[in-house]
């Protein structure tokens, strides 16, 4: 079996190539159910002959797993799935499985209800926050996002960094923590960006107006209400259907 050699989190980091390359295929098979919860994952034996590697790199990767809270051992049954709401939802290789799912589209509208949230209070704390310097560096950043609206992909890349810029402005550091660490798995999925357009590209540039002229007006109100309405509606554009 192929598996892939992409490096999980820091920690995970330090352990060798190969076993963090099964740790992503068995946290996918957890996470996607194909080893359901209850259930025991194959013996050490077996999941050697699976992914041809040694006991050493399996034992890693089941340490592996259960600091994500996937598996627990248990006497005398093996290595034993978790229940979900054991699983670290927030770890990165659990995200991007979570988001495959054959439900996955049911976490994409959890995600845009946490941003719309969390991005609503921190936009009012831009707002309440904001400067003569920090108003002038939103106002660039508008600048750069009018003159690609013909240009979608070119357009997105800089509407995060718009979102960003008030993030940090807000000084909500753990909000803005909380959003980039799930937002950052979530835009790979093609079920959250969607198909880029102008149509929508312009659509989202005028809610951009909207959130921008109340927070440089110092208005905490409007500009919460302009950023919930702005992720809460580009996100019933780009939604898939099913």
């Amino acid at each position: 079996m192929t598996v892939s050699t992409s490096a999980p989190g820091a920690r995970a980091a330090r352990r060798p190539r190969l076993a963090a390359a099964v740790v992503e295929d068995l946290v996918n098979a957890i996470v996607t159910e194909i080893y359901p919860s209850g259930s025991a994952l194959p013996p050490e034996n077996v999941l050697c002959d699976i992914y041809q590697v040694s006991r050493t790199v399996v034992r890693e990767a089941t340490t592996a797993l259960t600091e994500k809270g996937l598996v627990v051992s248990q006497q005398g049954r093996g290595t034993i799935i978790q229940d979900p709401s054991s699983w670290n939802l927030l770890d990165p290789m659990i995200l991007s499985a979570l988001f495959r799912r054959e439900d996955g589209l049911s976490y994409l509208d959890n995600l845009s209800e946490i941003r719309a949230s969390l991005e609503a209070s921190m936009a009012a704390k831009a707002a309440r926050n904001i400067t003569p310097e920090a108003a002038a560096q939103l106002g660039r950043q508008m600048e750069k996002l009018e003159g690609l609206i013909s240009t979608p992909a070119g357009y997105v890349h800089e509407d995060v960094n718009f979102h960003d810029i008030i993030m940090r402005l807000s000084g909500d550091r753990l909000s803005k923590a909380i959003i980039d660490s799930i937002q950052s798995k979530a835009v790979k999925t093609y079920g959250y960006s969607g198909r880029l357009n102008v149509e929508h590209v312009q659509a989202t540039h005028e809610a951009h107006k909207r959130v921008y002229k109340a927070i440089v007006a110092g208005d905490a109100d409007s500009a919460a209400k302009a950023m919930r309405e702005h992720i809460e509606t580009s996100w019933r554009k780009r939604r898939p259907t099913s």
